[in-house]
């Protein structure tokens, strides 16, 4: 039986343990961001900026190698609260051997399913049923009692099957899952009006009898506190939890759209804020943090994500010739453990 986890979500540790974690990941996607301009990365990069707040204070109350996490693409936040080191983001990135990947996958699709991550899903939506299937798998071997599973999605894969289905399946067995949504307001380039009829996506929850909140997800105590209770009421055996995140994405899809489709005024409007500026702004009014501190902050997480980009760099690609690619073989699995 695991032991609960207890988090005080009110008190100035947590609040500054989530704030940390969205400076690391802004400062390492900014750097991940030149890399990927500069030719250096093969495939996409897809930033979470905007979203830190609604990630990080999902991913900080989680607890590694108990809990159940399957993040998104904009979700670094939430993976490095979780857990993550930085070097298997950059890694995974740069094509490292030595990553959680072995260098098979170029960017997103990284995990660490032993310690409870998983590595993302493309169909989006199907996360949330793969996340079910572990607690239940859990709760069958009677391993369930204390533990939490989670999984991010955007928007506009509410709107895909896998999405209702896997809902339905936590909401049924009443499984201890919080489904955090980051609505962003664009599916890609597809606004919400033509996305979805109902007034609010959180009107949602009551169709499928379970809990619903709601969230300004630029305001960064806001989601602690609202996203912190989610958590803790799926842990406490209230079973699932919906959590909806008002929010705007502050760059195009990935680094490879502009995002021009965004009209100005919604980019001026009140989810146009920037979460990293406004958590920063709350957390020195309460007292928390000091100018002098945030600047250490930024040089301590700028040379920790130099050495992992610089690391990444240093190592070899992996050898068609050497690499033993059976699925089956443990040689070759290793790097997911």
């Amino acid at each position: 039986m695991a032991e609960q986890t207890t988090i005080d979500i009110s008190s100035k540790e947590h609040a500054l343990a989530v704030y940390r974690a969205m400076l690391r990941a802004r400062i390492l996607e900014t750097k991940l961001s030149n890399l990927y301009k500069a030719g250096k990365i093969v495939g996409g990069v897809y930033l979470g900026k905007g979203q830190e707040a609604v990630s990080a204070s999902l991913g900080t109350c989680l607890e590694w190698g108990k809990d159940v996490f399957a993040p998104l693409i904009r979700d670094q936040a939430g993976r490095m609260a979780f857990g993550e080191d930085p070097l298997d983001t950059t890694r995974t990135y740069l094509g490292s051997a030595q990553g959680p990947m072995r260098g098979r996958d170029g960017n997103i699709h990284r995990g660490r399913p032993k310690d409870g991550m998983f590595a993302m899903i493309s169909h989006l939506g199907a996360a949330v049923a793969q996340v079910g299937g572990a607690l239940l798998a859990k709760r069958l071997k009677g391993e369930l009692d204390g533990r939490v599973g989670a999984t991010c999605i955007g928007d506009g894969a509410t709107s895909t099957g896998a999405f209702h289905e896997g809902l339905n399946f936590v909401a049924v067995e009443k499984l201890p899952m919080v489904v955090v949504v980051a609505d962003n307001q664009f599916a890609y380039s597809t606004p919400s009006e033509r996305q979805y009829a109902c007034e609010n996506l959180i009107d949602r929850a009551k169709g499928y009898g379970v809990g619903g909140h709601s969230v300004d997800g630029t305001d960064f105590l806001s989601c602690i506190e609202v996203i912190g209770n989610a958590v803790e009421l799926a842990r406490a055996g209230g079973g699932p939890q919906l959590v909806v995140a008002k929010l705007l994405r502050l760059s195009g899809h990935g680094e490879h759209d502009d995002g021009s489709y965004v009209p100005q005024e919604i980019r001026e409007g009140a989810y146009g804020r920037d979460c990293i500026e406004v958590g920063k702004e709350q957390l020195i009014k309460k007292g928390w943090l000091s100018e002098e501190e945030y600047q250490k902050w930024v040089e301590e997480i700028n040379a920790e994500a130099q050495e992992a980009v610089a690391v990444a760099q240093r190592e070899d690609p992996p050898n068609p010739y050497k690499e033993v690619w059976a699925a089956t073989a443990s040689e070759s699995i290793q790097g997911l453990q």
